[in-house]
């Protein structure tokens, strides 16, 4: 790896990878201006909140995954020249996400599992169920412009998904502010966290139907034939080829979301103050994460062509490079939020409990972190080669095994052993970084492996 291919893949990357890290953070915001909000409104809203957005992200990531399989499918199309069949791709997963909606919004309807886990009070429980029937009609519209957004990264367009996701942000966060305090002098009544999820819900629905304008108007999108002929009926070899990468993508996906999300609903059991410093501590991380995000999804795009094209050497290149950037990013990034954490609490809370719950999860961060950053951009990387089958197993026995697992025998003293210093949320957060570092060796390894010079040759479907 010399300096000059370093540079080509720096040059390769970065056009692709702000664009969608500036969408990523826009998307993150909603969460963010939620938790600001709902933690200066009430505690047992902050506390709805992190048990309602830990069930909403295990239903709708998991879901999201399976969708966002269109990518790699269309972005090899795309690199071998054959723009139609791309646009033929996309009506199949438009079908895949209205399937998969049904499904998620009517566990998002219907709560009880995460109420029960969560065992909140009910008054807290009733604030989850408000908030996630809301999101219920929301998921649709997400999963629909998961479509549009797979599509247009598959195809080298990010940005036209970023303007969106920014001019959603722009209505959530007047939305959910009238929403959760109320305007008296509108007639709105204050809703809390319940008015999160209207908001959300509104965004969500408005930026799908300016999706739909973009690609009637776009010229960039005649060349693909995306509209004129109505949806394509269903294709069930095309949906078999959909799901066969997309289930374990989806899985995949969900592994390691539910081990934070469960995480959540565990330590919601030790009470609202803790429940409310975790969810401080998982805003600051995901927010963190979605530089190496960024960059894993421009990895992914760029080899994916570069495979569709037959150039194994340049697909090679681009994911060696994108791990190797992330990481180097990812340290320094770790450190700088660890180092911040007293500031950082101070944005979030005024609350002193709170923000005492808060402070020992961030000397966990900067491992976190980079641990968290060198297996996204591997796992990411290996879906250009349609690969996820094995991402799946390690994310099942290392996230779920050891952070999930383990998590609970450390934080809750199950065997007597644990150290008072790791006991209760602290004790989640030290075995969900041992788990992802884990999962971070494991696929590196396993990418090292297939992009070697002797696996080149290796045929990939198209």
């Amino acid at each position: 790896m010399n300096r000059a291919g370093l540079r080509r893949s720096a040059r390769q990357i970065a056009p692709l990878a702000w664009p969608v890290f500036v969408g990523q953070v826009s998307v993150l915001a909603f969460g963010t201006v939620d938790t600001l909000l709902v933690a200066r409104y009430a505690s047992q809203d902050l506390a709805a909140l992190a048990v309602g957005s830990a069930a909403y992200i295990t239903v709708f990531i998991g879901l999201m995954g399976v969708v966002l399989a269109l990518g790699p499918i269309v972005g090899q199309l795309h690199g071998a020249g054959n723009p139609r069949q791309a646009g033929r791709q996309v009506h199949q997963a438009l079908w895949v996400a209205m399937g998969l909606a049904a499904a998620g919004s009517t566990l998002l309807a219907f709560p009880e599992p995460f109420v029960a886990l969560s065992k909140a009070d009910p008054q807290v429980a009733d604030k989850i169920r408000g908030y996630l029937l809301a999101l219920a009609f929301s998921l649709p519209a997400s999963l629909l412009f998961t479509v549009f957004r797979g599509f247009n990264t598959a195809v080298s367009r990010p940005k036209a998904v970023m303007a969106l996701q920014l001019g959603g942000l722009a209505l959530k966060i007047p939305l959910s502010t009238a929403l959760v305090w109320g305007v008296p002098a509108l007639g709105i009544p204050a809703l809390g966290v319940t008015g999160c999820g209207l908001a959300t819900c509104i965004a969500m629905w408005s930026q799908v139907l300016l999706a739909w304008v973009v690609i009637r108007r776009d010229p960039f999108y005649a060349r693909f034939e995306l509209l004129g002929r109505g949806l394509d009926a269903p294709d069930r070899l095309a949906l078999l080829a959909h799901l066969k990468l997309g289930l374990p993508m989806g899985g995949s996906i969900l592994v390691e979301v539910s081990g934070f999300s469960f995480m959540a609903i565990f330590i919601s059991q030790l009470g609202t103050t803790a429940a409310a410093g975790h969810q401080i501590a998982v805003n600051v991380v995901t927010l963190m994460f979605m530089v190496p995000l960024a960059m894993a999804s421009a990895c992914s795009t760029l080899a994916s062509q570069a495979v569709g094209a037959r150039d194994l050497e340049s697909a090679r290149r681009l994911a060696l490079h994108g791990l190797l950037f992330a990481c180097g990013i990812a340290g320094v990034l770790g450190a700088a939020v660890s180092w911040l954490a007293a500031p950082i609490l101070g944005l979030y809370t005024r609350d002193a409990a709170v923000a005492a719950a808060a402070m020992p999860l961030f000397t966990w961060l900067a491992l976190f972190h980079l641990a968290d950053a060198a297996q996204t951009v591997a796992a990411f990387a290996l879906r250009a080669w349609r690969i996820a089958t094995v991402p799946l197993l390690v994310y099942t026995l290392s996230l779920w095994g050891v952070g999930l697992g383990g998590g609970y025998l450390v934080a809750f003293d199950v065997t007597g052993l644990t150290p008072p210093s790791l006991r209760g949320a602290t004790g989640f957060w030290a075995t969900a970084t041992v788990g992802l570092t884990l999962a971070a060796l494991a696929l590196s390894a396993f990418l090292l492996w297939r992009v070697s010079p002797a696996r080149q040759t290796a045929a990939v479907s198209a």
